[in-house]
């Protein structure tokens, strides 16, 4: 029997629902007295018996448990499943914390973040736990991560297997983001789906109840206001100006009405400390976090890995104790602008953190950049505290920016250094081989790259000049 559809993460797709249906009926003829047998889900892993629905149920919501190949305790006989040389599911336990494979998976890209919600919401410790909460803050986001827990167990309607509540909500909303669905049009839906579904129905009633129970995952994005003319952020101490304090300029739009004031621009900043405490509160993820540190083979003169190279070594001998906490994380900043619509010709761009438009940010990216700049100092100096979903403990999560990405503009943008011009090279800069030619800078000097002795540095015909010069200091 073919059991590679239990190491797969999209248990909606047709491909889980056969493989779980085969499993079912096989399970069906080895029941106990009271009708009952093992659950082989990731929760109750053989432990616990319950009825064939249930475990049906537990299945599709938290998986099945992977390590369990040989299914003996199903009405599976050992000697018949022992060789697996022909099967998929062979190696299903080398992998089986990395996620999905991609060569079984027959769904949208998307349809990844509805096990991994599922896995979030059971993972979070319960409220008894032995760490005290210090203040309402961390109060409030363990009620909303339980809640999510409610709704991930919660059928979509009376004998619903393949919707819990809680991914029905992610399906719909994901297809209003990619449809560009009005919040009345989605509320109209939803109004429809309640009564044509059976009764006691757990459909939300209004996009407002959707967002507010999708909040408890913490991925918010925070508003701010900017000035016209790109002076400053209304943030922090400038929060509650109606003006601009660089500039004077006003911070609304004169609408002739008493109704909301809208910003003449505003930008969305997508927080980086939830997302990266996300990451260890999920089992998918959690131990990847360490790999680095308890899993990979240093081999000298090999680069496998980020923390293989010279520079994450270096880092590490300047700021042991940073180096000494291994879910400690480096992160790389990419920076560049993108166009939405795919169409090179459109002077259309977007930056991220930005609210969409046709500039990009240029030399005021610093303005922009400040809550981000903030919230690195933050986990640099002082940390996070953050639950760790493998050891079922909290330690203090810190961060530090090791690389920067970006193209040629984009490098010029963000470090400041002027990348145009006769100097526009940040490594030659004063030796930047460069001259005008019909209007345009050119630049040259590529022969100085070649060894000593190469024929070329001789030849004149490429600018009437024999080349002499070392290559520059890297």
């Amino acid at each position: 029997m073919d059991k590679s559809w239990i190491s797969n993460n999209n248990r909606l797709s047709a491909k889980y629902n056969k493989g779980l249906q085969k499993f079912i009926r096989l399970s069906s003829s080895h029941l106990n007295e009271e009708n009952k047998i093992r659950c082989p889900c990731v929760m109750c892993m053989n432990l616990y018996f319950h009825d064939l629905q249930t475990i049906e149920r537990h299945i599709y919501v938290k998986g099945f448990y992977t390590r369990y190949v040989n299914w003996v305790h199903h009405g599976e006989d050992i000697l018949e499943e022992s060789d697996h040389d022909n099967n998929d599911a062979t190696d299903v336990e080398d992998f089986s914390d990395i996620g999905d494979n991609n060569n079984d998976i027959d769904h949208d890209d998307n349809d990844d973040m509805i096990p991994a919600i599922e896995d979030l919401a059971q993972e979070v410790p319960t409220h008894n736990a032995s760490e005290n909460f210090e203040d309402s803050s961390h109060k409030e986001k363990w009620k909303n991560f339980h809640n999510l827990f409610d709704e991930v167990e919660k059928e979509l309607y009376p004998g619903c297997t393949k919707f819990s509540s809680l991914t029905f909500m992610v399906k719909l909303m994901h297809i209003k983001v990619l449809t560009s669905l009005s919040i009345k049009g989605f509320d109209m839906i939803l109004e429809l789906l309640k009564d044509a579904f059976p009764d006691d129905n757990k459909i939300p009633n209004s996009y407002y109840e959707v967002k507010k129970i999708l909040s408890g995952l913490g991925l918010e994005c925070e508003t701010i206001d900017v000035c016209k003319d790109d002076c400053c952020l209304y943030w922090k101490n400038n929060k509650d100006a109606t003006n601009c304090p660089i500039c004077g300029h006003e911070r609304y739009e004169y609408q002739g009405t008493k109704g909301k004031k809208i910003p003449h621009k505003k930008m969305h900043y997508f927080p980086i400390t939830p997302r990266l405490q996300r990451l260890f509160m999920s089992r998918h993820t959690a131990a990847d976090m360490r790999w680095h540190k308890e899993k990979r083979v240093d081999t000298e003169g090999v680069l496998r890995h980020p923390a293989d190279a010279e520079a994450w070594k270096d880092f590490d001998k300047q700021y042991p104790d940073f180096a000494k906490e291994p879910r400690n994380i480096r992160l790389g900043f990419a920076t560049d602008g993108f166009n939405p619509f795919g169409d090179l010709s459109n002077s259309y761009s977007m930056w991220p953190y930005l609210f969409p438009g046709r500039r990009a940010p240029g030399k005021d990216i610093d303005v922009y950049l400040q809550p981000l700049i903030e919230e690195l100092k933050e986990l640099w100096e002082k940390g996070v505290r953050t639950f760790d979903v493998v050891d079922k403990t909290y330690f203090t999560m810190r961060a530090a920016v090791l690389w920067t990405i970006n193209d040629f503009p984009a490098y010029g943008t963000v470090s400041g250094y002027s990348t145009q011009g006769y100097k526009a090279c940040p490594v030659c800069e004063d030796d930047t081989s460069s001259f005008r030619v019909r209007g345009k800078i050119s630049y040259m000097g590529h022969r100085r790259y070649l060894c000593a002795e190469h024929q070329w540095r001789n030849d004149k015909e490429y600018d009437g000049t024999i080349e002499t010069r070392n290559p520059p200091r890297s």
